[in-house]
């Protein structure tokens, strides 16, 4: 039986579910209305999605899970982990809260990907920017060299490496070497810890959960084609802002999914999705969010 412990915790509650092979994953619950999960990316954890949660709180109940490996959901990443566990956390969550509509963003959008093709509870879905290397090599050699560091413990030079894999930093950082990339993050990771981060997780915190988005990318980036069986309607969303690769994986997506629709933002990135103080813009993101899961009828 699922594992329900609510809390009150101001305008959502908290709540947990046992995923198949025992993860406890928890999950921010917001609003009401037809349920609506939203799976999370990379570098992130449910309060990143509050300001999203709130715009989307008056015509769905929203379920903001934090993966596998962060906060509510905490599990130390082993190299055998496979994307399926992250697929049943997602089914573990959208079983339990009654939930047939999902938003997945990066990483989280290739999951949420995955389970439309495997499991018939999700019935409708937003993917924003999913990494699919469509057309293209998924870059194995530096996603190795990520692994290596963070099992090292040298999270600075695991974060630069990750920025030249996944190009979501200022195009001046390319012109900056190496080793004084490293330097500048190790201050920024030092820095952070002294400061705090207030709601948000510290990188120091973030960086090791890497390890699970990248085996997501590992083992579905270079395998759009699986997702031609996907029936369900898929609302593809982008910013003008984002790389190239982001952006042709929607395009590859568009042409695969037998059902869907793309849009892109202008003046949008990667990040959209989050918070305003996040360089998010969740107000823009919100209104295209609810004309398509209103057309939703369960």
């Amino acid at each position: 039986m699922p594992n329900i412990q609510p809390g009150d915790t101001g305008n959502f509650t908290v709540h947990s579910v046992t995923s198949k092979d025992g993860t406890k994953i928890g999950y921010r619950q917001y609003g009401h209305g037809p349920g609506l999960v939203l799976e999370q990316g990379a570098m992130g954890i449910a309060h990143n999605y509050d300001e999203l949660s709130r715009a989307l709180a008056n015509d769905f109940t929203v379920c903001v899970p934090d993966r596998r490996g962060r906060r509510m959901s905490a599990r130390e990443f082993t190299p055998n982990h496979v994307v399926e566990r992250d697929v049943e956390d997602l089914e573990a969550v959208l079983a339990q809260t009654g939930a047939h509509i999902v938003f997945g963003l990066s990483s989280g959008a290739i999951i949420t990907a995955e389970t439309a093709r495997v499991c018939p509870l999700i019935h409708k879905a937003v993917l924003y920017e999913p990494p699919f290397y469509y057309q293209a090599r998924v870059p194995v050699e530096r996603i190795a060299r990520i692994y290596d560091e963070i099992g090292r413990g040298d999270y600075a030079a695991a974060l630069v490496t990750v920025n030249s894999v996944v190009k979501l930093g200022p195009a001046f950082l390319n012109f900056i070497p190496r080793p004084l990339l490293q330097l500048m993050t190790g201050k920024i990771i030092a820095d952070e810890i002294k400061k705090g981060t207030g709601d948000y997780a510290p990188l120091r915190e973030l960086i090791p959960t890497m390890r699970y988005d990248f085996k997501a990318v590992l083992e579905r980036g270079e395998k759009i084609e699986l997702y031609k069986t996907v029936q369900q309607e898929i609302l593809l969303l982008g910013g003008d802002k984002s790389p190239q690769y982001l952006k042709s994986a929607l395009i590859g997506l568009e042409t695969i999914l037998p059902k869907s629709k793309r849009i892109e933002f202008k003046g949008l990135d990667h990040s959209a999705a989050w918070n305003r103080e996040k360089g998010g813009a969740p107000q823009i993101l919100a209104p295209e969010m609810i004309r398509f899961f209103k057309a939703f009828s369960d």
